[in-house]
């Protein structure tokens, strides 16, 4: 049964956009990943087309045709009409580390003023919370988490940073996430985390997927030091749960 409205539009001669409502919710994020798997198993071969999921809209690229937009639009929607219920693909729980020392989280001061919360406060809330990964871009393995708690909601820098480093974990609004590269930013930086989030040598660049969670947990500088040596030459282990269905 349909839970929503979405609307359909081209997006360039190789691809649709789908949107659904413009709310950030996990049901809206949980009915794309479900028509994704629809697709792939009733109409779209995933050899051809590319699914590119991001909160509330689900892009379908398909790079070497030039797409019917009209008539794959009233496709579109009647597939998702008489989708029904089906399995969404298995999605992981990941815990990544995190190192808060005030040398790597550079702003924690800054928002422990702001928000009159002390540093520990500040680190304890954000380790102890659960995160979704609702998109991932900006850069390459950048993930957009949603559900930082309120009490932790800080607005992005005035000024954003001409370079944030590899790794460095930031807070923005009602999200946090972990910059993949070397980059300029502006969310507020309070911890750094060895975990490589994007290693293009590798079969599977980027380990998470949209819908996968993160739950992160401090680590001393000494642990931060041994978990990056041990990234950098493979042996760091990454600890994953499956979510239940």
């Amino acid at each position: 049964m349909t839970t929503f409205n979405i609307s359909v539009r081209q997006f360039g001669v190789h691809a649709i956009l789908i949107e659904w409502p413009n709310r950030v919710e996990e049901s809206i994020l949980d009915e794309i990943l479900q028509f994704i798997q629809f697709l792939k198993k009733n109409h779209l071969d995933d050899k051809e087309w590319e699914f590119v999921p991001a909160y509330n809209s689900l892009t379908l690229i398909c790079k070497d045709t030039v797409l019917d937009f009209d008539y794959l639009k009233p496709k579109i929607k009647d597939w998702y009409a008489k989708k029904g219920k089906i399995d969404p693909a298995t999605r992981y729980l990941w815990r990544l580390p995190v190192c808060y020392d005030l040398k790597f989280g550079l702003d924690l001061e800054e928002i422990s003023e702001k928000l009159s919360m002390s540093v520990e406060k500040i680190t304890e809330l954000h380790s102890l919370n659960i995160y979704t990964v609702y998109g991932i871009g900006f850069l390459p393995g950048f993930m957009y988490l949603g559900g930082v708690p309120e009490a932790l909601e800080v607005p992005r820098k005035a000024t954003p940073r001409p370079r944030v480093l590899m790794g460095s974990v930031g807070l923005a609004g009602k999200q946090t996430g972990i910059y993949p590269q070397d980059s300029p930013g502006g969310w507020n930086i309070i911890g750094k985390c060895p975990v490589p989030m994007f290693d293009v040598k590798k079969e599977n660049p980027c380990f998470v997927k949209v819908g996968d969670k993160i739950q992160f947990y401090p680590i001393s500088m000494a642990e931060y030091q041994l978990h990056k040596i041990e990234s950098e030459v493979g042996i760091y282990n990454i600890e994953k749960i499956v979510l239940d269905a």
